[in-house]
């Protein structure tokens, strides 16, 4: 009522204003009389001509305008009302509760419910998708996507206030609805209200997926083995051999909607669309075990390598992302499906032990580059991982001899000196011919590094875990020497990386560089030591991850003043340790019928923690039916894991999984802030998810 009166007024003294102008015309009628009385006499006659029209207009025409001016008001707020009903997207008002109060057509429509019953539900009852959380109490704008009747909608649900005449009401051919309506709509006058709008996103979102589907995948397909298939293959069977790989990755990719492309004798790209890539995931990428089962006679079973990239910005990106991956693939010993997407790495298979290369011109390659590499620097600083083992130690010595052959200044980064290698550490310590200098803890590093120096890291690749993560950013010349499988976390920007998983031991790798870096080299009785040593306790003793380049690289070690005899006494255990290895045996159960999991206590004052589950893992595996092994200790608030295995499970996969990482057959992990009791449980899970899988 406030309002209608406001605008009456309004309206009255828009019709007063012609009157008001009779006093303007008098006055200048009377002034024009002073001037000129012949002029004034003809104002006035215009003036009372004027005030006739104007006051017999306002008497006539103030009703009937009034009328019209009334009738053009309720028409134009019919039309404004109708619109609102009859408006084609969804509307609705909600009370604070999420009670609907009132509907447009639109959204009884889509609800197939009508206006009376659906005034009688909540927008919580009507739709399942929408919650009481998406109410807003605070005048926020709540927004949401919503699933009804097989169509996709996106809610907008915010707080607005109407007074009683901006509130919509039903036009007059609405019945008994309209009279509904705005009898509910009056009990809420001046009250908040809830505005609820349905914008349908079916098609919009129907089109986004298609397009999304419809995104090209780049992938690569390399042939891990090839050379040494055909090596060994007879030569009338070469061309079959091609022809049966071509035939199934082919019929393969067919299925995907795939175009393959052979690039080299081993190497294929393809592209595919995205869509498909669901049914790749699923089958674990069938194609793997498919080449795999090839056999005309080759001695080996020939194992390729899959990449893809996918979820960039461009197809260039795409393809980046797949050869990164073919990278990753390669360096974690082949036979393997690497997906490289925007936001992660996912990998498929990985289950063979990789074969072992037999030339050595990689190991030459890599030997020349990094001489070449030294020759431009005037020091090295050599770093591992965290609490070396004697791999790391020995590698660390090679590449020390290596640098100093070259007459260049070297160090070696060690901030504790564990157990593990405690026993030949002291062999350098006490030894004046190698410098108080030759090893430096962490902030010693930090202060001598520089734009000449070099830092090598040995027998890691993941910068998380070497000895000091900060030297690598400070670094300008980063290299890089493993035998561990990659992971997603990697040195990035290596000057040179030199990663050769199927190695048995870094230490094996250096023994060959040696060779290759100066005839000249002669290495002491303790250097030699120290790499037979890393060797032999990598390998257990020559049992495991043993090849043909191992037993040669032994063998020039020896040559070169190793003492078989000296490191095993070097690195006997004391009764006490060896009785808890027996009692971590002892511990031992069996899971699943063929994994040995021993949860134990190593005793204060005896040997490492990690260098005994070592050991017991090890031990395990002499016990018939064990394929693989793993040894869980606590360690103050966190528990490390020891995972070994001498079948075809890749004990890797399963350590990635717990957060580690590691070797096909040696690998491990470190949990933080848990129980040796948790731990073994999400092991335990972890197994029977792959086994149930088919993955181990």
């Amino acid at each position: 009522m406030n309002e209608k009166r406001r605008i009456d007024n309004t309206y009255e003294r828009y019709l007063e204003i012609p009157l008001y102008m009779i006093a303007l015309f008098v006055v200048m009628t009377v002034c024009l009389f002073f001037v000129k009385i012949f002029a004034g006499v003809i104002a006035a006659v215009a003036t009372a001509i004027y005030t006739v029209i104007s006051v017999l207009s306002f008497v006539r025409y103030r009703a009937s305008t009034r009328a019209r001016f009334v009738e053009f008001a309720m028409e134009h707020g019919k039309m404004q009302k109708e619109l609102l009903r009859e408006f084609p997207m969804p509307y609705a008002l909600l009370d604070k509760s999420g009670k609907i109060v009132w509907v447009n057509d639109e959204f009884a429509r889509i609800t197939e419910t009508s206006k009376r019953k659906l005034m009688k539900l909540t927008a919580m009852q009507v739709f399942e998708d929408i919650t009481p959380e998406m109410i807003p109490d605070d005048g926020t704008v709540i927004n949401g996507n919503i699933v009804y009747g097989e169509r996709d909608y996106k809610v907008e649900i915010k707080s607005v206030v109407l007074g009683a005449s901006r509130m919509p009401e039903s036009s007059a051919d609405s019945g008994d609805n309209g009279q509904r309506d705005e009898e509910e709509l009056r009990s809420y006058e001046e009250s908040d209200y809830l505005a609820m709008y349905l914008f349908d996103m079916t098609d919009i979102n129907r089109l986004t997926r298609e397009n999304q589907e419809q995104k090209l995948v780049a992938g690569l397909i390399y042939l891990d083995n090839y050379d040494e298939i055909f090596d060994g293959l007879e030569e009338v069977r070469h061309s079959l051999l091609i022809a049966l790989v071509d035939r199934k990755i082919n019929k393969y990719m067919a299925n995907v909607d795939a175009i393959v492309k052979s690039l080299e004798k081993d190497k294929y790209m393809f592209v595919m669309p995205q869509k498909y890539l669901p049914q790749l995931r699923e089958s674990k990428f069938a194609l793997l075990d498919e080449v795999k089962a090839i056999n005309i006679g080759n001695d080996l079973p020939l194992t390729l390598s899959i990449s893809l990239g996918t979820d960039y910005n461009t197809f260039i990106e795409n393809f980046e992302a797949a050869r990164s991956a073919m990278e990753l693939a390669l360096g974690r010993g082949g036979d393997q499906a690497v997906i490289k997407s925007a936001d992660r790495i996912t990998y498929y298979g990985g289950k063979s032990q990789g074969t072992e290369k037999s030339t050595r011109v990689k190991a030459r390659v890599k030997t020349l580059a990094f001489k070449e590499l030294l020759e431009t620097k005037e020091k090295v600083i050599i770093m591992a991982h965290k609490n070396p083992d004697m791999d790391a130690f020995g590698a660390a010595i090679g590449v020390y001899r290596m640098v100093t052959s070259m007459d260049k200044k070297a160090h070696i980064v060690i901030n504790e000196v564990s157990s593990a290698i405690s026993p030949i550490y002291s062999n350098f310590t006490a030894n004046g011919i190698y410098g108080d200098d030759m090893f430096i803890n962490n902030d010693q590093a930090l202060e001598m590094i520089n734009a000449d120096t070099m830092l090598v890291i040995v027998d890691v690749n993941n910068p998380v875990i070497t000895e000091c993560e900060e030297l690598i950013s400070y670094a300008k010349s980063v290299v890089v020497f493993d035998h561990h499988r990659q992971t997603k976390d990697v040195v990035a920007n290596a000057t040179l990386s030199y990663i050769e998983p199927f190695a048995s031991s870094t230490c094996e790798m250096i023994a060959e560089m040696l060779q290759y870096m100066d005839e000249k080299i002669k290495l002491r009785p303790s250097e030699a030591d120290a790499m037979y040593a890393g060797i032999l306790i990598d390998t257990d003793n020559f049992l495991t991850k043993t090849g043909v380049r191992t037993f040669e690289a032994a063998a020039y070690l020896r040559r070169s003043g190793a003492d078989v005899m000296r490191v095993r006494k070097m690195f006997r255990s004391d009764i006490e340790t060896y009785r808890q290895r027996a009692d971590g045996v002892r511990c031992a159960e069996m899971v699943l019928g063929s994994f040995a999991i021993s949860v134990f206590e190593p005793k204060e004052g005896s040997e490492s923690p990690i260098v005994l589950t070592a050991k017991v893992a090890n031990e395990l595996l002499n016990i018939a039916g064990v394929r693989a092994s793993f040894v869980i200790v606590q360690m103050g608030r966190n528990v490390r894991i020891s995972a070994r295995a001498i079948d075809d499970v890749n004990v890797q996969i399963i350590m990635e999984k717990m957060g580690g990482g590691g070797h096909a057959n040696v690998a491990a992990a470190e949990c933080e802030n848990t129980t040796a009791d948790a731990v073994k449980a999400e092991l335990i899970r972890v197994l029977e998810e792959m086994y149930k899988e088919g993955d181990i």
